[in-house]
Formats: C-alpha cells, structure tokens, sequence
C-alpha cells in the first residue's frame, strides 16, 4: 500500500533548535555550507563502493562515482548531485527530519546563546545537511536508493522552519540532487568563480570528481559550444596517497574536517607510509584540538576510516585504535586485508592486530613528540584529553609505561590546579632518601590539597602528587610503580619518617626515635579509650606520625581500598563492603592532650566521637548521623560559653 503523496511531516525538536542556532550562529562562515554538502555527497559514494563489493549490481549503469555542481543566476538556485548510495523513503526521514547522532539532547543543553560559543559548540557537532540553510530560503533533495526501481524516488522540501514533505517521484539515476534557492542577499554564491574558489578552498582533497560547467571561453575567435561541458574542479585524489612535501597545511586541516565533520583545525597530524613484508599500509592520523562533547559517551560508535586498495571499504573501525585513544581521528589505506572484509572478519584477523600494534605507536609517538618539543600545545592537548589517556595504563597493558609517561599532574610543588607535573619531574625533584612517589586522592583539587595527611610531606618539603579526577583512582591501582619507584598514597599505612624527613643527623633521628617510644607510653591509655568508644567504627586507632597541625585523621591500611575509591564505587551503584579505616591522633595537638586528660567518661565520649566525625568530613565522607555531630559541637561549644 503506497503511502498518500505528498506527506507533511514535522522536523524533530532537537533539529528546530539545531537549524535556528546553525543559521543566525554561523553567519560568519556562510560558505561552509558547500564544503558541508560535498562531503556528505562523498560519503555517500563511499557507502556506495562498500556496498556494491557484494552487489556490484548497484551501480545499475553507471559505474563512474562523481558530483556535480551547477548553479542558474535566473532561477537563484545552486545544485549539487551525486550518484552514490541515495536514501530510500525511510531513510530521509531518519537522516532529514531526526538526527540520530548519540548525545544530541546533551549536546544542546550545553548551547549558552552567545553566538560565538555556540558557533564553537556547533562546529564540534558538525553542521552537515543543515548548514544549507544558511544560504537557501528554501531546499529541495530528489534522491533514490541504489537497487531501488525508479518509481521509488522520493523528494523531500522544507523552508527550515518547521515542517516539511515527502512526495514519491520518478528518479531514474540512483543518488542525490540538492537544490538550494538562495536567498536574497547570498546572491555571491550564484557566482562561478565563487563556487570554485570555494571548493579548491575546502575540498580539494575529496577523493572523486567534483564537475561544473566549463567555464565560456574569453577568445572571441573561438566558437561557442552549444553543448555543455563538463570539467573536474578538484585534484580528486586521496590527499594520503599524494607524497607528503606536496601537501600544504591547510590541505591536511582541511582533510580533517571532512573525516571528522567538524570545523575546528586539527592539533597536530601525523602522516606515514609503510612498505615491506606482509603489512603495506598508509596512515593519516590526526589529534584533535577540541574534544567532541560526547567523548565519555562509550556507547557511540569511534574510529578510523578503512580504505583497501584506495577502496573505501568502512567507516568508524574501532578495532585501530584502544579505548584510551578514541579521540583519533584519520584513514587507514592497505593492500594487507581482502576487499571483501567484514567488521566481525576484523576481530580476528592477524593482521590487525599488527596494525592496531603500529598505529597505537604512531599516536604515542606523536605525543612524546608534541610534549617534548611543543609543551604548549601538549598542555592543550592535555586539558581536552588527560582523562582518556589516564584510561590507558589499565587497557594496554604493553604500552603502560610509554604512557606513564605522558601522564601530568597537579602537585604540592605548583599549588594549581592544572595539570603540568609528570612523574620524570617528580622523579627529578625528590630527596636522596626518598624511594617512593607520593600522591594524595580526592574528590575535588582543593580537598586533595587541604588535606591533613599533607601536613608532614609539606613540614619537611616532600613534594605529593595531588590527584582530583574521577579516573585517578582507577589509574593508580593499575599503575603501581614508574621507573622502579613505587607509587604510594600518603593516606594509606603508616609513614616511614627517615624517609622523608631528609638529611638529618643520626641524633636527630635517634632523639626522634626516643620521641615515638615516648608518646606510645604517655597516650597508651587514650588509645586504648578511644578504640572502646569508637568499637566497631576503626580498625585500629594508633599515634600519628604525619599530622602536624591536626588533632586526627582517618587512614587506610596499605592493602585496603581507599576511602575514595570506596565513595566512586558506591556512587556508580556497585556494592562495596565497609572496610574500616586506622584513626590516628596528634600527640601534639592541644585537643588531643586535653582528650588525654579528660576524666569524664561522658565528656571523653562526645570528644572522641567529635574528632572522628571531624576526620571523616575531612576525608569527604559523610557522616551517619549529621544531626548528632551538630548536637555534640553545640553542647561542647554552650560548655564553653556558659
């Protein structure tokens, strides 16, 4: 049963948003509109090659893949054809009147209304089919699917505003027409010069013919054709195939923005060929500058384009690159894998294994290099990507310490929040005696660096990593040791003070040793109170030997799970059993030797309890009962006052 011609259907919300912000955001840049449209066509005659591979009848009887560009100044429209893959009925309606790219809704939501943010957000997104509607008033698309019959074509139109219509149309060429009715004011782009200046500008690079009319001859003497020509505008060669000292900056920026559909300039690119034995390969790989709003969106499918014998055979092949990489962004071109390859043929194939081995080098490669002799550009990079590289001492497991060591960090050292320590400056920066990297965890930079268990790594000028993002937790109970120098938490186990107290005397030491023998006799019996009080709440409470300036602190023993973790763990649902914390307590403090001296069992307990609760907020937990802590602050605090 045919459906009733023609169809008045309504644009999906979240395209009515994206259509209003990509026309009055981007008016500053109107000509992308055709950079935009001519890799859509690209890709469409990209899935046509991969399609036709198993169904050569496809091609029906044209084989050439190619577009064209025309313009009429009369009529104010501008066309651009193809004869890739074309869209069935259902699919210009999934790819017209939705868009079903993951984190949409997110991606709006981040949208502020200043036109200029929104035109960088924008961009990251990729404007695609309805930038078109920056220049045009009106647009119309006739297209057919490949291996569909002619009756079968469909022709969508729309004033991008709020509706369009579907009418089923006769089309006998497979593929896609867009035709654009300019609008007034945009008149510039029914211009030749315009359209081909524009497209050597933007997509040069694209690997197929792009045709316009030939130009009309200036020689009076020669006669006019009444016949119309066509001619390629565009160098229609794989920019990676071209040899690397013929290739501009601005060539490979612009490849990048058409692999990735965005409008921002690459980082940095890497550009290589390899030949010999059994693996011939070709790679253009690109690091972007801006991270894509849905990067910690896993689900959403990442990778790199895979051509085989210049064929495009997929798009998007996650098997390249890890997880902890899927920021990259380029092609794979070579002659090691059949045609006739599929994604589940992928998994298993050896030599993929080998080239996701190379590939994943070749990234790292560019990263050492980019931090080594470009620091700013690695503190971009850093600041977009950090995150996703902490993922990768845990996923591969070969390259952790290449990795390790393009890690950055905040520290005690700087006292900032960004990130700009690596474990080799650390490395560099530690005392004699000093045999371990020391790093504190917490939920914020500010926590992390107010945290008590720093008191005595700054009292005696030790430098500790300081460790904020969700991730680290993660990256530090997969990354144990860099360099043979053990990673150890300053708020776990108890603290080894000939380390880190430097070059003293051995009379200094021994008297402090007399110090520690001292204080175990004089605080003996408050241990022993406290642990009654506290019961079940500690498994241990013992004399501190890192606090400096407070009475107490919570600490996890060296083989338990942090405090932190345990937090991170609960908060993504996972069931975690309760492991106890040590409670350890200043000798020094004035609160503790009053506690010490406190002979009111009541009194005793309420301060007990109060300087518990007080380490577990400085941890960043949460106490069980807030109510009964504020009761005991206030009754201890009227004590005082009245």
């Amino acid at each position: 049963m045919s459906t009733p011609q023609p169809e008045k259907l309504h644009f999906q919300a979240e395209v009515k948003q994206l259509l209003q912000i990509v026309v009055h955001s981007l008016y500053s840049n109107e000509e992308i509109f055709l950079r935009e449209l001519i890799s859509n066509a690209s890709d469409a005659a990209d899935k046509m090659r991969f399609e036709a591979l198993s169904n050569p009848a496809l091609y029906e009887s044209d084989g050439e893949l190619k577009i064209h560009l025309s313009f009429d100044e009369k009529a104010r429209t501008i066309t651009i054809s193809d004869n890739g893959i074309g869209m069935s009925r259902e699919e210009v309606v999934e790819n017209l009147g939705t868009i079903a790219k993951s984190g949409t809704r997110d991606f709006l939501a981040r949208l502020t209304g200043d036109q200029k943010k929104d035109a960088h957000l924008i961009g990251q997104f990729g404007v695609g089919f309805y930038s078109s509607f920056i220049v045009a008033d009106k647009v119309t698309v006739q297209t057919r699917r490949a291996g569909l019959p002619k009756e079968q074509g469909v022709a969508w139109e729309s004033n991008g505003e709020g509706d369009y219509t579907i009418t089923n149309i006769e089309k006998s060429t497979r593929g896609t027409d867009i035709i654009l009715h300019i609008k007034e004011g945009k008149e510039e782009f029914l211009n030749d010069w315009r359209l081909r200046s524009t497209i050597t500008k933007y997509s040069d690079h694209i690997n197929l013919p792009i045709l316009m009319h030939k130009m009309a001859s200036t020689d009076e003497k020669e006669p006019a054709s009444k016949e119309v020509e066509w001619e390629v505008v565009n160098r229609a060669t794989a920019l990676w195939v071209l040899p690397k000292n013929s290739i501009s900056d601005e060539q490979y920026k612009e490849q990048y923005k058409h692999l990735a559909h965005t409008a921002e300039d690459p980082l940095i690119w890497a550009h290589n060929q390899v030949e010999g034995g059994n693996l011939d390969y070709i790679s253009l790989l690109y690091i972007p500058s801006q991270a894509p709003f849905d990067l910690w969106q896993h689900q959403h499918q990442r990778g790199l384009k895979l051509y085989i014998q210049r064929v495009f055979i997929m798009d998007k092949v996650e098997q390249f690159m890890p997880s902890y990489l899927r920021f990259v962004r380029g092609v794979v071109d070579t002659t090691a894998l059949p045609l006739n390859i599929s994604r589940e043929i992928l998994q298993d194939n050896p030599v993929m294994t080998k080239l996701r081995s190379a590939l994943v080098k070749r990234v790292l490669d560019m990263l050492d290099k980019l931090a080594k002799d470009e620091p700013e550009k690695y503190s971009t990079f850093w600041s977009q990507f950090g995150n996703a590289l902490k993922e990768g001492p845990a996923e591969d497991y070969t390259n952790r310490l290449r990795i390790a060591k393009l890690l950055r960090f905040s520290s005690t050292k700087t006292d900032s929040p960004l990130q700009t320590v690596s474990f080799e400056e650390y490395i560099g920066r530690m005392k004699p005696e000093q045999k371990k990297i020391y790093y504190m965890t917490a939920e914020t930079f500010n926590a992390a660096k107010a945290s008590p268990h720093l008191e005595i790594f700054r009292k005696n000028n030790v430098e500790v990593l300081l460790l904020s993002d969700r991730i680290d937790e993660w990256l530090v109970s997969h990354l144990t040791e860099f360099e043979g120098k053990p990673l150890q938490s300053v708020a776990k186990g108890d603290i080894n003070l000939d380390e880190i107290s430097g070059e003293e005397s051995a009379a200094l030491k021994e008297e402090h040793k007399k110090q520690e023998e001292q204080f175990k006799e004089e605080f003996g019996t408050l241990i022993q109170r406290v642990k009654e009080i506290l019961g079940e709440q500690v498994k241990e409470v013992r004399i501190s030997h890192r606090l400096t300036t407070s009475p107490s602190c919570l600490v996890a023993d060296d083989h338990d799970m942090g405090m932190q973790l345990q937090r991170l763990l609960k908060a993504a649902g996972q069931e975690v059993a309760d492991i106890k914390p040590v409670f350890e307590l200043n000798p020094e403090h004035p609160l503790v030797r009053f506690l010490r001296d406190e002979k009111d069992d009541q009194r005793f307990t309420e301060w007990t309890q109060i300087l518990f609760d007080q380490a577990l907020l400085a941890e960043g937990g949460q106490l069980k009962e807030p109510a009964a802590f504020v009761q005991r602050m206030n009754k201890l605090l009227m004590e005082k006052v009245c």
